[in-house]
């Protein structure tokens, strides 16, 4: 890649390209939008604006097509020429940055964080998919936005409150994990004269100091790995932690090793519920080792938020969470590998800690009016189960299974 072409991004301003239109497009139609400055820079510029414009989250890239935008959860076209490979091939060597370069020419995959004056930051994904490049920037914030604003129930905040241990954010890809991560950040620095320490890949949020100090670390450029990190972390006097990911053994144990030496340490998992999630952080480890973690995770896990985004009953995505407090009753049976499948039945009881199942998080969305009941149906873990509930609150007519 040319030296030009890694160059910063030239700002474009107020981000807004002339004519961008102040409402989000037809689902059905193109978004109308001016033909994009020359250049690979100036291009992706002007779609990114556009995306910031209509309030998008997402911007598409690939070979073969016109751009997209994602607003609400729906991809929409934008008005532009389609794309050659070549081209996908010079956006990518105008953005990756120098340090990620040797990354993605090796494993053909590459995340970075990208900023341009004007706009913000996002996070790009730039992959190799039939021999080219393909883009996708997801829309970036400064700072974490208030629990109530995001659906968070007000559990969370109390977990955030938690002085020492382990607290995991779980659910899918683009389940809203990093937004409910950041709020929990934001308000740890809103209220606590702590010192805060982000391990990320890439960093996605930047948090200012307010009573709180934070020191951000990138992956790949701050350190070298999440496992350095987290070590060279507990030397820089903590109080919290903040892990992106955890992804190997020897991660996990650093991050149990931090919460059980006083700090309180928040991470991400890529699982569905609190049982998934309990199982897959023992089976980082070996046989032979899972017994002891069992009973550090135990004494460790403060609480699991798990998310999963429905579509709500005036458009965009609303989320739907299980809580998993950790009580006397949980720990059992997170120690006792024969009781860890009558976690749910612990959650589904367990109202008075905050605790809930997604079921029980739909229904409270349902009778809210935020969700629709079909919507609610096709998101349900139990089907049957959830149509009994919505029978006995009179929200479906009973006798109707």
């Amino acid at each position: 890649m040319t030296d030009a072409l890694r160059a910063t991004p030239e700002p474009l301003g107020s981000g807004v390209p002339e004519g961008t239109p102040a409402a989000p497009p037809s689902p059905v139609a193109p978004t109308q939008l001016p033909a994009p400055p020359v250049g690979a820079v100036r291009e992706l510029q002007a779609w990114l604006g556009h995306l910031t414009a209509v309030g998008g989250s997402d911007l598409h890239v690939k070979a073969g097509a016109p751009p997209r935008v994602r607003v609400e959860g729906v991809l929409r076209l934008i008005e532009a020429p389609t794309l050659t490979a070549q081209q996908t091939e010079g956006f990518a060597e105008a953005v990756v940055p120098p340090f990620r370069v040797k990354r993605f020419e090796e494993h053909g995959e590459v995340d970075f964080a990208y900023a341009v004056e004007g706009l913000g930051r996002f996070r790009a994904h730039v992959f190799r998919q039939r021999g080219s490049a393909t883009l996708v920037f997801r829309r970036l914030t400064v700072g974490g936005q208030p629990f109530a604003e995001i659906g968070m129930p007000p559990v969370v905040k109390q977990l955030a409150d938690e002085p020492r241990g382990l607290v995991l954010v779980t659910g899918p890809t683009g389940s809203g994990k990093t937004t409910t991560l950041a709020a929990m950040i934001e308000h740890v620095n809103q209220t606590r004269p702590v010192h805060i320490v982000t391990i990320e890949d890439p960093i996605e949020i930047i948090h200012p100091d307010k009573m709180a100090s934070v020191a951000q670390r990138e992956v790949g450029q701050d350190t070298d790995s999440f496992l350095a990190a987290i070590r060279a972390a507990l030397r820089a006097d903590p109080d919290v932690i903040l892990i992106g990911e955890m992804r190997d053994s020897e991660t996990v144990q650093a991050a149990l090793r931090a919460a059980e030496t006083g700090h309180l340490v928040l991470s991400t998992l890529h699982t569905l519920d609190a049982t998934e999630t309990v199982n897959r952080m023992v089976d980082f480890f070996a046989s032979t080792e899972q017994n002891q973690v069992r009973i550090t995770l135990a004494a460790a896990l403060r609480g699991i938020v798990s998310q999963r985004l429905i579509v709500g009953v005036t458009g965009g995505r609303v989320p739907a969470v299980e809580i998993l407090v950790n009580t006397g009753r949980v720990a059992e049976r997170i120690i006792d590998r024969d009781l860890t499948a009558e976690i749910p039945e612990v959650i589904r009881e367990g109202g008075y800690y905050g605790m809930q199942t997604f079921d029980q998080s739909l229904l409270s969305l349902v009778k809210a009016g935020t969700v629709s009941v079909d919507e609610a149906m096709r998101a349900a873990s139990q089907p049957h189960d959830f149509q009994l509930m919505l029978q006995q609150v009179g929200l479906v007519p009973a006798g109707t299974l």
